[in-house]
């Protein structure tokens, strides 16, 4: 496997030749070992630990280690991850999946036990390096096809970064011909209102050989994907952090939010998870040669990426029952029963109750409840805007 050039040294994944010295340092992390323990009870961390130190490659390691884990996760923590549209991905042509953003650690990882599946290569993963809190967790990252997007820095510096990054998707894409995946935003819709951030895309641009932003755009092949959860076991949290906002607008999150949300995200039941895999974008992107304006073009590749995740959405009774009550309607209620609105109702009061901010009134649940049905209904909402079906505004 050729070299990972000196550039793209600190970002990359870790070259083959490195991988068993940097597992050997993981291997030695207390906190590794504290948190494969907290995910896997019932594990033999000696054995375990003999298992990794006989591999030397970052493939095997996903195959033989990986996939096992996220398959417990699998059974444990969902009703079954499926996919759709794997036909639109050509395995002998690299391409750049951005998705919609759901969960910190499994939204790439689930999409990359679905390719392992079917006998082919995970894609690298491109993750934020404030997540990154301890280093082993960096280790790991990096172990597991992780590419570090630095964040949170100076103007000039950040501009160094976005170049670096840019750079290198382009170079694995182009020259070592291996797929990556991106969230098509910094930081999950906390919402569920998915929309692709301009600057992920004017980042993507920053390399390539193309001339212009649009053609460095089409190196990449595109591949829009659809995530969707039927429930997302941070919902109570986001809404918590909506009325941590509310009641003080100086509100920041600290690392242990950071770290409540991935364990959260990973170990609770997240019910029935589907990836919908769209048609590469790039025969859509030939009807913008036109346009001059380069934010223009950024613009219009927003629009297009947007619309083939809205439209690709697995939409479940939740997402309905959300919609209409959002709505006061009851437009989609031959999708669900009365038993499945009491179901959720249930859920809804359990989720609340997790919230464990002081002295929280009627008024403030209720608020944090609209917050969570909003979640809920805006999949549906914007999939209707996609098909171009009226939609009631929000009350």
């Amino acid at each position: 496997m050729t070299e990972t050039p000196e550039e793209y040294k600190d970002i990359a994944p870790y070259d083959d030749a490195e991988f068993k010295s940097q597992m050997a340092q993981l291997i030695s992390e207390p906190g590794f070992e504290h948190a494969i323990r907290y995910v896997m009870p019932d594990v033999d961390f000696n054995a375990l630990r003999d298992s990794l130190m006989r591999l030397d490659n970052k493939e095997d390691f996903q195959k033989l280690v990986m996939m096992n884990i996220l398959l417990l996760l699998e059974k444990k923590t969902t009703a079954g991850v499926s996919d759709s549209g794997i036909e639109n991905f050509n395995p002998n042509h690299a391409s750049l999946f951005i998705t919609n953003h759901r969960d910190i650690v499994l939204d790439a990882s689930f999409l990359g036990l679905a390719m392992i599946r079917r006998g082919l290569q995970a894609q690298e993963i491109a993750l934020g390096d404030n997540l990154l809190i301890y280093e082993w967790i960096e280790k790991l990252v990096r172990l597991n096809k992780g590419i570090i997007v630095k964040r949170n820095l100076r103007l000039t510096k950040a501009l160094e970064a976005a170049r670096q990054l840019s750079g290198y998707i382009h170079h694995c894409i182009m020259q070592k011909n291996k797929s990556v995946w991106i969230a098509q935003r910094e930081g999950r819709a906390k919402d569920s209102n998915d929309v692709t951030q301009d600057a992920v895309l004017k980042m993507l641009a920053l390399a390539g050989e193309a001339p212009d932003a649009l053609h460095r755009l089409m190196e990449l092949n595109i591949i829009p994907t659809s995530i969707s959860y039927e429930y997302d076991p941070n919902d109570y949290l986001k809404a918590k952090e909506f009325l941590s906002r509310r009641r003080d607008p100086a509100f920041k999150k600290c690392q242990r939010d950071d770290l409540l949300s991935m364990e959260t995200g990973i170990l609770k039941y997240k019910g029935r998870v589907h990836f919908s895999i769209r048609r590469p974008v790039n025969q859509e992107l030939e009807s913008l040669v036109a346009i001059t304006d380069k934010n223009e073009v950024i613009r219009k590749v927003c629009e297009i990426i947007d619309r083939e995740i809205h439209l690709g959405y697995r939409i479940y009774p939740v997402n309905y029952i959300a919609f209409d009550a959002v709505n006061a309607t009851d437009r989609f209620a031959g999708e669900y029963s009365a038993a499945d609105v009491e179901e959720f109702n249930r859920y809804l009061d359990g989720q609340l109750d997790k919230v464990d901010l002081p002295d929280i009134t009627e008024e403030e649940r209720a608020f944090m409840r609209r917050a969570i049905l909003g979640m809920y209904a805006n999949p549906l909402r914007n999939q209707l805007t996609a098909k171009g079906e009226a939609v009631k505004p929000e009350s």
